[in-house]
């Protein structure tokens, strides 16, 4: 990485030198506004799924199931921009303005060419996307519609994504939390209104639901454009004197890759063991799509940690400062485990009551209320996991949690997941202890590889 070209000017939080002063402090000032961004983009699904919770279990069960094929999507495109964050972290370390700015170019054209593709595979396979998954035909039509929405306007995902992306890797994870908060808020007011048609506005259902998060995101994504392009955010984004750049859309794509198939292995994942709860009926499968919103919520958070470290070690490897970038890692695991043994009790203690709010189905409840339970053996080494991956990611050392995936999801949770409710008697709630098998393994390989210093070898 070239130390050279315009050199950053700091003179304020925004543009603070992340590479140098206390390694807590500036883990903590970066990540702060990460964790609510994330615990925020988490309410997007749960919005949706407290309204829906309302048309009846056919319609939580029709789009848990097409909520996780669009977590395959999102999936897609966040791994692939996990190479513009990469870059751009380094960049920003080396001092190299005019780099960052380029990366961030490049990644707005992914983004189309991605976004146009999404939207073709939901207008014509949207339905059988779901009728592969073996979905009832009494949740094929509450599935489909959602899924159709969703992959149409992916755009806004990807303009929300790709802003987001570009902020926070420059340093700046305060300007998207105040975004990511104005459209939730907005999301939130709109989604009743299109399920149900209060006022002036027509009675949707589901596919209200779908919508009203589609239109929230392209608010969120319009405004996140916008502050790039206005030279308020640390880096001022232009498209004057624009060019394709293929070498450096073959270096993010080249770490993105990776990335995304990582995160595509375990939303498939996702997709394959919902076909294996299928059978054991739909309030097995409206559990687990409860269980999996409140899962997201707390892997949010422990994300938010790991997504700030791994920023904060690409700028610190960019900078020449290597030891910095390890200690950052290790403090982001400690506070995500902290976190975690919160969390823990309140579930352990007060979960009936939370998922109250979703269904007052008790047969619902209780179900949904032993999986979290079960999954809280998982939950206490979250910071390890996902904290250490998404260190790893930021810093472009991106097939190590691909190759890791591949082995603990497919070779161990899945055997799993399809072994042990046959088997052992334990019925449905052996996926759910497959899937705590799985994260527990990956909890000894990546303290191990990040131990080896490997990844700060690693040329992007």
């Amino acid at each position: 990485m070239k130390n050279v070209s315009t050199p950053i000017v700091r003179s304020n939080l925004l543009n603070r030198d992340w590479t140098s002063g206390s390694l807590i402090g500036n883990l903590w000032s970066l990540a702060w506004p990460m964790l609510i961004n994330y615990t925020i983009n988490a309410l997007g699904p749960t919005i949706d799924m407290i309204w829906i919770g309302k048309l009846g279990t056919t319609s939580i069960a029709g789009v848990g199931v097409s909520a996780t094929a669009i977590v395959v999507v999102n999936a897609l495109i966040s791994g692939l921009f996990i190479g513009t964050s990469a870059l751009i972290a380094r960049f920003i370390g080396a001092r190299d303005e005019a780099g960052a700015i380029r990366a961030a170019q490049q990644a707005l054209v992914i983004g189309i060419a991605f976004s146009l593709l999404m939207a073709l595979t939901g207008i014509f396979l949207a339905e059988p996307i779901l009728r592969l998954l073996g979905v009832a035909e009494n949740v094929l039509a509450d599935g489909t519609a959602y899924l159709r929405i969703q992959l149409i306007g992916m755009l806004t995902m990807s303009a929300v994504t790709v802003a987001q992306s570009i902020m926070q890797a420059s340093g700046d994870s305060i300007t998207p939390m105040k975004i990511g908060i104005g459209y939730r808020i907005f999301q939130m007011i709109l989604c009743p209104a299109l399920v149900f048609g209060w006022g002036f506005l027509p009675h949707l259902g589901v596919s209200g639901a779908s919508l009203s998060n589609v239109v929230a995101q392209g608010l969120g994504g319009i405004a996140g454009l916008l502050w790039l392009f206005s030279g308020r955010s640390r880096l001022k984004i232009t498209l004057k004197n624009f060019r394709f750049d293929a070498n450096l859309t073959w270096r993010t794509i080249k770490i993105g890759i990776p990335a995304a198939i990582s995160f595509i292995e375990r939303a498939f994942a996702d997709l394959i063991l919902v076909g294996l709860i299928i059978p054991f009926g739909t309030f097995a499968v409206a559990a687990h799509s409860l269980a999996q919103r409140i899962d997201q919520f707390i892997q949010n958070l422990s994300g938010g940690l790991g997504s700030a470290a791994g920023i904060l070690a690409g700028q610190n490897l960019g900078a020449g400062r290597p030891e910095r970038a390890e200690k950052t890692g290790w403090l982001a695991v400690g506070l995500a485990t902290a976190i975690a043994v919160l969390i823990s009790a309140v579930i352990w203690f007060w979960i009936e009551p939370i998922l109250h709010i979703f269904t007052s189905d008790p047969e619902l409840i209780e179900i949904a209320a032993t999986f979290l339970r079960i999954q809280i053996v998982s939950y206490l080494v979250w910071g390890l996991v996902v904290a250490l991956s998404l260190v790893l990611n930021g810093v472009g050392d991106t097939m190590i949690p691909m190759i890791t995936n591949l082995i603990t999801m497919w070779g161990i949770q899945m055997s799993l997941a399809y072994f042990l409710p046959r088997f052992t008697g334990l019925d449905v709630y052996g996926i759910r202890w497959a899937i705590v098998a799985g994260i527990g393994v990956r909890a000894i390989i990546y303290p191990l590889y990040f131990k080896t210093g490997r990844w700060k070898k690693k040329k992007v």
